[in-house]
């Protein structure tokens, strides 16, 4: 399993392609009961370039007023997350190596355009679990480094299919997207890319 910094482990197409077209599917039906949306960054209000939603008891949320954090609902329907799909409930079995199930995955959804700045991924309570990250769609340039933000960093082409967890050392490694590959999958009918993060959050 190739590591590609300290704890940020690669798995290059973990995910078949009907595996893939299974999953995507899958994700259909999350959208369609808790739409995309733009969510925008704290106090300054500035939309992110990635649209998103989220399944599980719990759903990533950011804003201007309330910042980073979790909550049981949509904050444009004021639904109700749908739940993680089994597939991906079977992904974190297989691979998390914690006694626990998920209780947020993140969707994200970028478009040609889109890109995420190094971050960590700390507001979770328990950062003894991984966190899973699946890549459907189009290939990105994914960047990872250690828990400082001025720790050295290297760069992989991640393509649909591929995997990457962060756990242990690595649970608080600083990690982003640089850019997208604009055309190089044709799992999304009309391009682009889905990242999917499964996380434990108590």
């Amino acid at each position: 399993m190739p590591m590609l910094t300290e704890g940020v482990r690669h798995l290059p197409g973990h995910l078949d392609r009907e595996a893939q077209e299974k999953l995507v599917k899958d994700i259909r039906g999350v959208v369609e009961a808790a739409p995309l949306y733009v969510p925008t960054m704290p106090k300054s209000g500035k939309p992110m370039s990635v649209r998103m939603t989220n399944c599980g008891e719990l759903g990533w949320v950011t804003d201007r007023d309330g910042g980073y954090r979790y909550q049981a609902n949509h904050p444009v329907t004021g639904a109700p997350w749908p739940p993680i799909p089994e597939r991906l409930m079977a992904l974190w079995r297989e691979l998390a190596g914690y006694p626990h199930p998920p209780e947020a995955c993140l969707v994200n959804f970028y478009s040609d355009g889109a890109r995420m700045g190094l971050h960590q991924d700390r507001d979770e309570k328990d950062l003894s679990a991984p966190v899973i990250s699946v890549s459907l769609g189009d290939d990105c340039l994914f960047r990872a480094g250690g828990t400082k933000r001025s720790d050295p960093t290297v760069s992989v082409r991640l393509v649909s299919g591929d995997v990457v967890i962060l756990g242990g050392e690595g649970r608080l490694a600083y990690h982003g997207v640089d850019r997208i590959y604009p055309e190089t999958s044709p799992l999304l009918k009309k391009g682009g890319r889905i990242n999917l993060t499964l996380r434990r959050v108590t």
